[in-house]
């Protein structure tokens, strides 16, 4: 076990030692590998976004044990949630009158724990909300979402209202942690059930990038054209990629912690 943690240890002040150029590449190769050996062993590739949605829900049962069990909601942004209640909502109605299916289902229980949760924040635990530290300006990222929303969306028969909700919901998703970010970013230590739903999201982010971009090698590039023409289909897989790389620095940093065996997360300056 100890030559295990040595190793690494090693390993991981080699890659700190590393240009970003070459922690960029390092992680551009980390992630490749992984989507062939998903490619490999999921043989359904839808499965891979059901799973994003159950990683996330995984993620906000964290979240209620905190707040339930530690009466406290220290470290937690309630922008980000209602960010994630505000995309989830607009994807729960698009796929009411779109495209009725088990996302739908998945979407609904999502949506009501996340309200849970901020009406936790609001109300009941409100004394431990860190109210300074959760300073990101939500406007920042839902402007822009919804001017990207109208100048991008999809090109189907749907109408046009409802084909630019789904644009939006699918940027405002790529973007709704970054105020989490900030508060962790702000805090500089992490305690753990916050750390493990924020690395729950990276995972569930990470499968979903991992579905669309297998899907669309599947399909042999079909996929783009079946989401119709423009610059909507690249979009969809940008947002995708954003949303992974996002959480890939927390990420690192919280893998790290747990192989080192420290409960309690502390970042450095500049990992958002």
């Amino acid at each position: 076990m100890r030559g295990e943690k040595r190793l690494i240890h090693a390993a991981t002040m080699w890659v700190r030692r590393q240009p970003p150029k070459v922690k960029a590449f390092l992680a551009v190769v980390s992630g490749m590998a992984a989507l062939v050996l998903l490619r490999f062993i999921v043989h359904d590739h839808d499965n891979l976004f059901v799973a994003a949605e159950s990683v996330h829900s995984l993620g906000i049962s964290v979240l209620i044990y905190k707040l339930t069990k530690e009466k406290t909601c220290a470290g937690l942004s309630l922008k980000s949630q209602e960010l994630t209640a505000i995309f989830l909502a607009v994807r729960l109605y698009c796929s009411f009158v779109m495209e009725y299916d088990i996302h739908t289902i998945l979407d609904l229980a999502t949506l009501a724990t996340t309200l849970w949760v901020i009406y936790m924040i609001r109300f009941k635990l409100k004394s431990s909300y860190m109210e300074d530290k959760d300073n990101f300006a939500i406007y920042y990222v839902v402007i822009p979402c919804a001017v990207l929303a109208l100048c991008i969306h999809p090109s189907t028969s749907h109408n046009l209202m409802n084909r630019i909700f789904w644009a939006f919901c699918v940027y405002l998703e790529a973007v709704s942690v970054l105020p989490q970010l900030q508060v962790m970013q702000n805090t500089k230590i992490v305690e753990p059930f916050t750390a493990h739903y924020v690395f729950a999201l990276g995972v569930a982010r990470f499968l979903s990038c991992a579905h669309w971009v297998l899907q669309v090698l599947d399909s042999r590039g079909h996929l783009l054209v079946a989401l119709g023409y423009g610059l909507w289909p690249s979009m969809v897989l940008i947002s995708e990629i954003v949303q992974t790389f996002i959480l890939a620095d927390f990420c690192y940093y919280y893998i790290k912690s747990v192989f080192g065996g420290q409960l309690v997360l502390r970042l450095p300056s500049g990992v958002v």
